[in-house]
């Protein structure tokens, strides 16, 4: 007995021993939100209040130094994903993460961004105010790198803190204006379609701008002055799903002019689109001077805002999915593999020369080619060597790149006016800027590089980079960029969907299709006494109803003397169905499984696997969904694979409908009622460190069920495959509802929490509030942000 009490004695103390060590890691590890902290080249006491939520208030006498506070809480918050960004765009990756990154390295150094990002840092002018408080920025995020702790990712990687510079910031940007484009993943596919299986096949694919969709309307009250190779497509795929971090999809905005709400104040509403990952996009920080005051929302390593308000106005974002990336075939000298051809002769290739560091391995030496037109793209990867020549010319890298001037432009606005001056320097990526004021004022304006093609060239497909008859003929003038400023209908929206027409022709792009659009303009036409309460429940809006029309065209063809008892009990059901989407139905795990099965049945057996893949990836196939519903005839109706019977499209709605509801009896059990939505859809927010296994439940965030569906203004999107799940991908980044009319009361939420830390208390303390739909303060009123704060951090000049 004795022994085994000593026994458990020692085993008690062995975990008292290491439950303090594991405290005091955790207490060095964490961020510090409580203190007194010096600051180099501080010149004036900043005092940053934290609220509950974990929101720094940073008050300083002047701007450089509020920003210096900026970047030192923003670093110990989120330096990890900072150190993740900045190394997308210079080939980084592979270095963090080994060999699988490697290719997903090459690609992204072969786009450009780094060299265009050197190519900027060599003409920027020192003084100017832009630089000056960026580079306060970053003397906080070093200084943080200097003194702060060390994430714990850094230890887990074996990666070492290094400081940041000017160049990072513009490389973080480049990869945001990549991560927006979808040619990538069209053109390609496109073409191969175009060229396996003829143009029959592409006339039910949605591919030209379609004019009869709900448009955004355009307001200017003032008069304004061979064969492609398959991988190419599935290739590119295959290395930005690699990614360790969220892509840029779409999003929701929209602004409502006085006319229209209760109070007679402009209400503003935007919810940006993002992949969901751990730690969430947006930083939130709140800072205030007596000549500046911003509350905005920060990308990692990103000194201005993107998306912010204060008392006199608010912006945010939406994506503008314009075409701005196209694909050239080049015709290469058969004598010499350098040199491909032009309108004046052979020109040799521009040979560009990289070594990437590679974690536990050699560094790796590539080298790519680069036409006039941009990167071959077959220099890439081996798989993709041998083919015909095929160059990526994206507009990012054409153009001077003043981006980081926009957003220092925007985040300094005062007014209307002001704003607007900003907005021309926004080259790419193309963004539809959502814009509401204290005085009235309502205002949608598309920002991007805008060109114009010969009539004769699609951009849908691969162009003839040798001849010169598919060159660009010139860009647009900012002023002839779609744009609604107060316009008769007293409010302004965007929902990624086609614009109206742009200098006289619907301009080529890869829009979403009008769901959305569609549900927003219904909501907001008939109303006219808007207030923050039901604009904060519209954005929550989980109702299909594209989703009820495409049913209802189904289920004109369903033969019920070819169903079971239990398939017309749920045909019944879904026919029923009011196109909602939320946790506890069942008609959207019906609906989701039944149309799979049936884009299935038309598209597979043409296609194949793999191209199928690609062409689920795409917003094309968004867009094809209810058209193709509506069709009595397609040539996609009849399998292919079976020669002597020509399917119709009864029965492919017929027999898929059986397959779904065959599956979710394998899947749930014959009672239906257990074929909930919230079952198959469900969100998790994923650190790259938690895909192993035992450190999942640490660094992840979730599962939850999700309310919500893909095109639906709660967007929660997801993609289809043949195991009948639908885990949520991308959403909402934030919701954010200002009132001018309380605007100290304005409300928001991020999906996870502030900190990207998983030691800190606000690393996941937002999660359930979001997939709930709840919201949190918008703490503006500085008297409230210091009764009410959690902790106070000062940071002191270093004497």
């Amino acid at each position: 007995m004795k022994r085994f009490k000593k026994a458990l004695l020692i085993i008690l103390g062995v975990i008292a021993v290491l439950a303090m060590i594991g405290a005091i890691i955790v207490y060095q590890l964490s961020p510090d939100y409580n203190g007194e902290k010096t600051l180099t080249k501080l010149t004036k006491e900043v005092k940053v209040y934290y609220d509950a939520y974990g929101i720094p208030h940073i008050y300083g006498e002047n701007e450089a130094d509020a920003f210096r506070a900026l970047g030192y809480v923003h670093a110990q918050d989120r330096l990890w994903q900072m150190e993740l960004l900045r190394r997308i765009g210079s080939g980084g990756l592979s270095e963090v993460f080994g060999a699988d990154l490697l290719e997903t390295d090459k690609f992204f150094i072969s786009l450009g961004i780094n060299e265009a990002s050197e190519n900027t840092i060599k003409n920027i002018v020192p003084n100017d105010p832009m630089v000056q408080l960026s580079q306060a920025y970053l003397d906080g995020v070093n200084q943080f790198i200097d003194q702060g702790p060390t994430p714990v990712e850094f230890y887990l990687t074996g990666i070492k803190k290094r400081p940041f510079t000017l160049k990072d910031v513009y490389n973080t940007v480049g990869y945001m204006a990549f991560s927006f484009a979808m040619a990538h993943k069209t053109d390609p596919l496109l073409t191969n379609i175009k060229n396996k299986l003829g143009p029959d096949y592409l006339v039910d694919l949605e591919i030209d701008v379609d004019s009869s969709t709900v448009l955004i309307k355009n307001h200017k009250p003032l008069p304004q002055v061979s064969v492609v190779n398959e991988l190419i497509t599935s290739k590119v795929s295959e290395i930005l799903n690699k990614l360790p971090l969220a892509q840029f999809e779409g999003s929701n905005s929209w602004v409502i002019a006085p006319e229209k709400t209760k109070n007679g104040k402009v209400i503003f509403a935007n919810d940006p689109h993002i992949g969901f990952a751990q730690p969430s996009v947006w930083y939130e920080a709140h800072v205030s001077t007596p000549a500046y005051e911003k509350y905005g929302y920060h990308l990692a390593g990103v000194p201005f805002p993107l998306l912010g308000h204060n008392r006199k106005l608010a912006y945010g974002l939406t994506m503008f999915e314009n075409d701005d990336i196209d694909f050239y075939f080049e015709e290469e000298n058969p004598l010499d593999r350098n040199s491909y051809k032009t309108t004046s002769g052979y020109t040799p290739y521009k040979l560009v020369h990289n070594t990437i560091k590679v974690k536990d391995e050699d560094a790796v030496a590539f080298k790519y080619k680069e036409s006039i037109h941009g990167p071959i793209v077959h220099g890439i990867t081996t798989e993709l060597s041998d083919d015909k020549s095929i160059a990526m010319s994206w507009v990012y890298t054409k153009v001077e790149n003043k981006v980081m001037d926009a957003l220092y432009g925007l985040s300094r606005a005062n007014n209307l006016s002001d704003f607007k001056k900003a907005l021309p320097d926004i080259h790419a990526p193309g963004l539809n800027i959502m814009y509401g004021d204290a005085v009235g004022n309502v205002a949608w304006f598309a920002t991007a590089k805008l060109y114009t093609m010969p009539e004769e060239s699609h951009t849908k497909f691969i162009l003839d980079g040798s001849s010169g008859k598919d060159e660009p003929l010139g860009y647009l003038d900012f002023s002839e960029n779609p744009m609604a400023v107060n316009p008769p209908w007293s409010y302004v929206y965007s929902a990624n969907n086609q614009p109206d027409s742009i200098a006289g022709m619907l301009y080529p792009g890869y829009y979403l299709p009008e769901n959305r659009a569609k549900r927003i303009v219904s909501l907001l036409e008939p109303k006219d006494d808007w207030d923050k309460q039901q604009v904060s429940e519209m954005i929550l809006d989980v109702t299909a109803p594209v989703d009820i029309d495409i049913v209802s065209n189904l289920v004109k063809l369903m033969d019920v003397k070819q169903l079971s008892e239990q398939e017309i009990h749920v045909l019944d059901k879904l026919s029923l169905w009011d196109g909602n989407n939320q946790i506890e139905k069942i008609e959207p795990t019906v609906y989701h499984r039944w149309l799979y099965q049936l884009i299935k049945h038309a598209f597979e057996d043409e296609l194949g696997t793999e191209m199928f893949q690609e062409l689920l990836a795409t917003h094309m196939f968004k867009r094809l969904i209810a058209p193709l519903a509506e069709k009595e005839t397609s040539v996609w109706w009849d399998n292919i694979t079976t020669k002597d019977i020509v399917e119709t499209k009864q029965q492919a709605v017929i027999e898929s409908f059986k397959l779904a509801v065959a599956s979710l009896k394998a899947d749930f059990g014959d009672n239906n009622v257990m074929w909930t939505w919230g079952k198959v859809h469900t969100l998790e927010h994923e650190h790259p460190i938690g895909r192993i296994k035992a450190l999942r439940s640490f660094f992840n965030v979730g599962p939850f069920p999700a309310m919500g569906t893909r095109e639906v203004i709660n967007n929660m999107a997801f993609s289809y495959d043949e195991t009948g799940k639908y885990p949520v991908t991308s959403g909402p980044s934030t919701r954010r509802v200002i009132d001018f009319s309380d605007i100290e009361n304005s409300i928001s939420i991020l999906p996870t929490g502030q900190s990207g830390n998983p030691f800190s208390p606000h690393y996941r303390d937002q999660a359930k509030m979001f997939n709930k739909g709840h919201f949190r303060k918008m703490m503006m009123n500085k008297e409230e942000i210091i009764s009410s704060k959690k902790s106070l951090l000062i940071f002191k000049p270093k004497l």
